[in-house]
């Protein structure tokens, strides 16, 4: 690659997203791969923990060193769990380095709610809430020239995409929203756990964290920022027994008087047409989205269907892809001013 090329930093680098963020750079035409951090394993090289990129990807694994970084990148991702990300971000930004999060630690916009999810005390509170969400689709002015991208959540992003319009237009009741999202393994992360292993996923589909999952108020949050009005909405999340991807499927009432509810959807297939028509990523399609047709890919589909007196919206992802590191790549293109899809799979 060229020496003019963007110079990216992964910092937590053990992880899928990590991994996918590294696999995506290797085609990426004007940025690559400079810095790969690791506590656990320092020195090694990072195809030793993601054999997947053996012979393509040799980075050595060094300490976070924020003053060090700022010398080698010019933007850093961030793979960090919440709490710990923030520390490291804030040691980023404040080394001069453009940053882009993608654990939950900006993306709210009240410490409160934040505080109240996490169980955690934030330790730079003054930027919850001023930091941008990273969903160009909606923000990308802001984040052209933002220091701190955070990066959104995969579960939220499947179900902002559909909602936020058609609240905004006014098309569907805003106090009975049910979102039921349905996500691939990798979504718990690559450190064991008993939930996550083959015989307890395998030939299985399993809720958890009903009524408690920390995506709600995400997906509460960015709807009314997106749609200037406030959203009630249940959420249960369900593992998967497939290594990636999320299909969700949202109940909504058409608003006040639409008239039929085919009607209704009908208007709502229009309008997120023309929300999405020149979006790179995401598709309005008349088919029943699934996973399999974005797997790996950084595309969304949305389709919406008649049901008795709701409309029954689908909203497929790959959540490694659009729902965490293929975001993560877009919102750095827009940060400096390359074109939105470089290196992303299309």
């Amino acid at each position: 690659m060229s020496s003019s090329n963007l110079r990216v930093a992964l910092v937590g680098s053990t992880g899928y997203t990590a991994l996918e963020v590294a696999r995506l750079l290797l085609t990426h035409p004007s940025a690559e791969l400079v810095v790969a951090t690791s506590r656990q394993d320092e020195g090694k090289p990072l195809s030793e923990i993601h054999p997947m990129l053996a012979g393509r990807c040799d980075v050595a694994l060094q300490p976070l060193d924020a003053d060090v970084i700022a010398k080698s990148a010019d933007v850093a991702m961030c793979c960090l769990p919440h709490g710990a990300s923030a520390e490291s971000v804030k040691q980023l930004a404040d080394a001069g380095m453009r940053v882009i999060d993608f654990s939950a630690d900006f993306r709210l916009s009240s410490l409160e709610t934040y505080e109240h999810w996490y169980g955690v005390k934030h330790p730079w509170p003054e930027r919850i809430g001023n930091v941008v969400y990273g969903m160009p689709e909606f923000f990308a002015d802001e984040i052209r020239t933002a220091d701190i991208v955070a990066n959104p959540g995969c579960y939220p992003t499947s179900a902002i995409m559909p909602l936020a319009p058609l609240v905004k237009a006014g098309l569907i009741e805003t106090d009975d929203i049910i979102v039921d999202s349905k996500s691939g393994v990798s979504g718990a992360g690559r450190s064991p756990k008993l939930a996550t292993l083959y015989c307890e996923t395998n030939e299985s589909i399993s809720a958890y964290a009903v009524g408690t999952h920390r995506h709600a108020p995400e997906i509460a949050d960015l709807v009314e920022r997106i749609a200037g009005a406030p959203i009630e909405v249940m959420f249960t999340p369900h593992l998967t027994p497939m290594d990636r991807g999320i299909l969700s499927t949202i109940y909504v009432k058409p608003a006040g008087k639409a008239g039929s509810v085919e009607e209704a959807v009908r208007s709502m297939m229009s309008l997120l047409r023309d929300t999405y028509s020149d979006q790179p990523c995401v598709h309005v399609v008349d088919h029943l989205p699934a996973t399999k047709y974005v797997a790996g890919t950084n595309h969304v589909q949305i389709s919406v269907r008649p049901s008795g007196k709701r409309a029954v919206i689908v909203c497929a992802i790959d959540n490694l892809t659009k729902g965490a590191s293929g975001a993560a790549v877009q919102n750095m293109n827009v940060m400096f001013g390359l074109p939105e899809t470089a290196g992303l799979l299309m």
